[in-house]
């Protein structure tokens, strides 16, 4: 009786251990993460990231490229430019979940938070390559050389290093088809020759959007007409003007970007009052947040087509 015992307890042990072994298993394949690689090329050169990338950490500013090419990121710095603490109206979709690290313009942004995230991979631009060796030690780092004016080859600059060049090709394509439409629409609608500024005021300065943001919306991807008298932007600055060089542009309609200050300045001056699309009504009024920084973002442009064609039909 004693050696059947012994026998028994043997075979439950063993049976036990069997089992406990299946289940370890079956733990360590649940928990399994992928260590896919691959290997891409950045402004520095090539870098081993993860093939399918979850954790994605964005310093650049464009986490919207990321989202159209198919990412979800984490962590971003896409915050409006008048408030780093919230995200900017045609981005709070998108990025909703993600924690706000900072301003795509600043520099610098606080390691320990990015650390506290834990990325799987982190993207920055040129303007964070201080902060590279110190990032590139949290996960692997792929540093991005933006245009100065055209968002386009942004996307594609996104797409290229990211192998995600079909869906950014249909993304553009489908863009700039809905774009034409709608400028068609405008026109026709207003008129073929009907021309129309967009500016930021500001601190009592005058931002002209000519080719960028606002402004390459309106004329590169509406084609609506364009005022003489334009000062020409050759760089990523805007060109700036006083109440007379705004005088001196020849517009029909006017989309003003302005804080509540700025605005309240603005209607005070006289020049500004005699200008005829003012007198007129022709003018639609903005708010600078988010509307001086939405035509810089390829979703905020894709909105902004959406919108403008309603703006213009509240001045009637």
């Amino acid at each position: 009786m004693k050696r059947k015992l012994l026998k028994a307890l043997a075979l439950a042990c063993v049976t036990s251990v069997f089992l406990m072994g299946c289940s370890n298993k079956g733990n360590e394949s649940n928990n399994k993460v992928s260590t896919d690689t691959v290997t891409v090329t950045d402004v520095r050169g090539e870098v081993e990231i993860p093939k399918d990338p979850k954790r994605i950490v964005d310093l650049s500013g464009n986490s919207d490229i990321l989202s159209i090419l198919g990412y979800k990121v984490i962590g971003t710095a896409n915050s409006d430019a008048y408030d780093y603490t919230k995200f900017p109206a045609y981005l709070e979709d998108t990025l909703k979940g993600a924690e706000i690290l900072g301003y795509s313009m600043q520099d610098t942004m606080d390691v320990e938070a990015v650390m506290n995230l834990n990325p799987d991979l982190i993207v920055i631009s040129t303007v964070q390559e201080k902060m590279y060796d110190q990032l590139n030690k949290i996960a692997p780092t792929v540093m991005i050389q933006l245009e100065a004016l055209n968002w386009k080859d942004d996307v594609k600059q996104f797409a290229k290093v990211f192998n995600k060049e079909d869906e950014a090709n249909k993304w553009l394509s489908d863009y700039e088809a809905k774009a034409k439409e709608a400028g068609e629409k405008i026109k026709s609608q207003y008129g073929e020759n009907t021309t129309y500024l967009s500016f930021l005021a500001s601190g009592g300065q005058f931002f002209i959007f000519d080719g960028a943001g606002f402004g390459s919306v309106l004329y590169e991807d509406m084609a609506l007409g364009k005022p003489s008298g334009m000062p020409e932007q050759t760089d990523i600055s805007l060109p700036v003007v006083t109440y007379e060089g705004l005088a001196s542009i020849d517009t029909d309609y006017i989309f003003l970007i302005a804080t509540d200050e700025d605005l309240a300045q603005l209607e005070s001056n006289a020049i500004w009052n005699n200008l005829p699309a003012v007198k007129e009504g022709k003018v639609v009024v903005l708010g600078a947040s988010p509307y001086f920084n939405q035509g810089y973002s390829c979703i905020g442009r894709d909105l902004l087509v959406d919108e403008i064609g309603e703006m213009l039909n509240e001045t009637k």
